[in-house]
C-alpha cells in the first residue's frame, strides 16, 4: 500500500508567504496493489507533482509518504527503484543510446557492484520492447525516435524494471488512437496481474474506460476520489474543468463517457442540453460483457511491430 497523509509539496520557497509555493495542499490518499488509478484534473492542478511525490523524487514539505508502512524517503534509491517505476511526461535528457540500451537501464536496480547486466536482464528488456510494440526499434538511436516512439520505449524501460508500482505521467501522450489503446490494454493486463498503477491521463473518456478508480485534482487538492461510476459524472466534470459536460454510458461497455457542449454557458442546466440528463445510467461495478466482445486478457499479445508513429 502506498499512503499519503496530509502532504504539502511544491518547488522553491517564498519566505513572505507561508506555503505560497506549494502545489499540493493537504493531500491524503492510498493506493493498493492491483488498482489502476487515473489522475485527472486541469493543467496546473498538481498531477505531475503528486506523481513525483509518490515516486520519492520530490520530498513533501510536510506530511508523510509510506510504502507498505515504511517511510518512502528513508528507502535507499536502489531499493525504491526495485519497487517503483515511473514514466515522465517530458524527459529532460535523452541519452545517446540505442533503444535497447535505454530500456536495459531499467534493470540497473537489479545489478550489483560484482554483477553487471546478465542474460535475464537482457531478456526482460527485449520482452518489454516486444510488449510495447517497439522490438523493431531496438537498434535505433533514442534521439532519432519520434515523440510517440520514445514514449513507448520509456514505458518499456519502466516495465523492464520489474517494479510492482508504475507511475505514469501522460504515458499515451503523442500516440495515435490505436497505439494509445494498445498501451492501455497492456496496462490493464498488468493491473489485473496485480500491479499497482497510477496514471495521469489527459483523455477523460479513456480514463473512464480503463481505470478502476479516479482521483480528481484541482488547485492542488483532491476534490473527488472513488470508483469510476461514482466519480465520472457531469456534476464532477463540470465543476473540475469549469466547462459544461454531459455524461452517458458507452454503447458497448456501459462505462460513463463525457461529451462537451461548445458554446453553452456553464450555468446552463444539464437537463436542457439536447435532452441529455447529464448523468450516466447506474452501472454495476463490472459492466456486463456484450455478446461477441471478448474481454481483455491478462496475457496481452505483443503489439504490432510494423506500426510507426507520426
Amino acid at each position: 500500500m502506498i499512503e499519503l497523509s496530509r502532504v504539502h509539496a511544491g518547488y522553491g520557497r517564498r519566505a513572505d508567504v507561508p506555503g505560497g509555493s506549494d502545489v499540493l495542499h493537504g493531500v491524503s490518499l492510498s493506493v493498493a496493489p492491483g488498482e489502476l488509478v487515473g489522475l485527472l484534473g486541469p493543467n496546473g492542478s498538481g498531477k505531475t507533482t503528486l506523481l513525483l511525490v509518490l515516486s520519492g523524487v520530490l520530498a513533501p514539505r510536510s506530511g508523510s509518504v509510506t510504502l507498505d508502512g515504511a517511510p518512502l524517503h528513508r528507502m535507499r534509491p536502489r531499493e525504491r527503484a526495485r519497487r517503483i517505476a515511473a514514466v515522465p511526461q517530458r524527459p529532460e535528457h535523452i541519452p545517446d543510446l540505442d533503444a535497447l540500451s535505454l530500456v536495459l537501464m531499467g534493470r540497473y536496480p537489479h545489478t550489483t557492484l560484482l554483477r553487471g547486466y546478465g542474460s535475464d536482464d537482457h531478456a526482460a528488456a527485449v520482452a518489454a520492447l516486444r510488449d510495447t510494440g517497439c522490438a523493431h526499434l531496438a537498434a535505433r538511436g533514442a534521439r532519432t525516435l519520434s515523440g510517440g516512439e520514445l514514449q513507448r520505449v520509456l514505458l518499456a524501460r519502466a516495465l523492464a524494471q520489474g517494479a510492482d508500482t508504475l507511475l505514469l505521467d501522460e504515458a499515451t501522450a503523442g500516440l495515435d488512437v490505436a497505439r494509445a489503446l494498445d498501451i492501455l490494454n497492456l496496462l490493464h493486463a498488468r493491473h489485473l496481474a496485480g500491479a499497482r498503477i497510477v496514471a495521469a491521463v489527459h483523455d477523460l473518456n479513456l480514463a473512464a474506460l480503463y481505470c478502476t478508480r479516479l482521483i480528481f485534482l484541482k488547485h492542488g487538492r483532491v476534490v473527488e476520489d472513488g470508483p469510476v461510476d461514482r466519480t465520472f459524472t457531469a456534476a464532477v466534470l463540470s465543476e473540475v474543468y469549469e466547462a459544461p459536460v454531459v455524461v452517458r454510458p458507452h454503447p458497448v461497455t456501459g462505462a460513463p463517457q463525457a461529451s462537451y457542449m461548445p458554446g453553452v454557458p456553464l450555468s446552463e442546466p444539464a437537463s436542457s442540453l439536447s435532452g441529455f440528463s447529464g448523468h450516466a445510467s447506474p452501472l454495476s461495478a463490472t459492466p456486463p460483457e456484450p455478446s461477441g466482445v471478448s474481454g481483455i486478457s491478462v496475457q496481452t499479445p505483443p503489439l504490432p511491430t510494423e506500426a510507426q508513429d507520426d
